[in-house]
């Protein structure tokens, strides 16, 4: 007979089940449930990650087909009904796994930290983006986008030591991306690199009062008037300008009223582009290849919805979809 663990068990193995309790305690979601668990519940939609079921029925055949294996897996049910699961999905509180994803995060986060960033920087450098997943309007209609569209967006802040999301949060897809930077907990010392949608200067400013720094390209229509100019090297380098000024409409300098520094360099293409940062000690240089770094964010997007099943989703209740993004996550 063999003793030795399925290889499902073994993953499972892995989590920390103290902590999964504690959460499912915390919002009750084994309130009166009888049969089916949470624990069952995020093991038969782990199940669905790791080998990629389309359906609901497609879980239930594939687990019934190992019935008698079950118990070995980590189930504590003796079968697996779609009925069941697309009810536990519609409502057993999406906030267990994603107090339960966080928990995981935290572990995961230390065992990157000394991932190389491909810059010379001593420091935590974060990347924030959102991405939009297409859902169908009719199915969905608690989460709008356009008028014959619906969506949801998934707003990530990526530490690029090891590119492990250290935030996320799921909204619907009216919401703008610069609503999200009222959520984030502002880390000191860190670097924060957004892209031109997150131009708010009262939010930017926030992070300045934080002690964190930012990077981020300005608008076309940003008005700077300079005060100082560093000397660059134009001719072994890409930088054109490295100024520090003040902004000049009203609005903008009652939200920012600090110092800001500008930096424009050039592009493979020939293009210019102009980066705005709040810090004045890094090379110029630097600070174009610090948003570069960026890009790790729009990597780290294309490959869950490569590798994650969150872009056609079991359950058409917001409950469900949140649900099956937060396991996949922790996944």
């Amino acid at each position: 007979m063999h003793q030795g663990k399925l290889v499902f068990s073994q993953l499972m193995a892995y989590l920390p089940m103290s902590t999964f309790r504690r959460c499912v305690a915390k919002h009750r979601g084994d309130h009166k449930v009888k049969d089916f668990s949470c624990l069952d519940q995020f093991f038969a939609m782990a199940f669905a990650q790791l080998t990629y079921r389309e359906s609901l029925r497609d879980i239930e055949v594939n687990l019934r087909a190992q019935a008698n294996r079950l118990y070995h897996m980590g189930f504590r049910c003796s079968t697996i009904s779609r009925n069941t699961l697309a009810n536990a999905n519609a409502t057993r509180p999406w906030q267990i796994y994603a107090d339960f994803a966080q928990h995981l995060i935290g572990i995961a986060r230390p065992l990157y930290a000394n991932e190389p960033l491909g810059i010379d920087l001593d420091a935590t450098v974060y990347a924030f983006d959102a991405t939009t997943i297409d859902l169908c309007l009719s199915l969905h209609p608690w989460a709008p986008f356009r008028s014959t569209k619906a969506a949801i967006k998934l707003h990530t802040l990526l530490d690029l030591h090891g590119s492990i999301p250290s935030f996320i949060h799921i909204t619907d897809g009216k919401t703008h991306e610069v609503n999200v930077l009222d959520d984030l907990v502002i880390e000191a010392g860190a670097f924060y690199l957004m892209d031109r949608g997150y131009l708010d200067f009262s939010r930017l400013y926030v992070i300045h009062q934080a002690q964190a720094f930012f990077v981020t390209r300005a608008k076309s229509n940003t008005q700077f008037r300079r005060r100082y100019s560093n000397p660059v090297d134009r001719s072994n380098t890409s930088v054109i300008c490295d100024q520090i000024g003040v902004l000049t409409v009203y609005y903008s300098s009652k939200d920012y009223p600090a110092a800001l520094r500008r930096v424009v360099v050039k592009d493979e293409t020939g293009n210019r582009i102009t980066f705005l940062t709040n810090n004045f000690a890094l090379k110029p240089e630097l600070i174009a290849d610090l948003y570069r770094q960026r890009w790790k964010v729009e990597l780290f997007f294309k490959w869950i919805k490569q590798h994650l099943r969150i872009k056609a989703f079991l359950g058409t209740s917001e409950n469900a979809v949140k649900t099956q993004i937060w396991i996949a996550v922790c996944t």
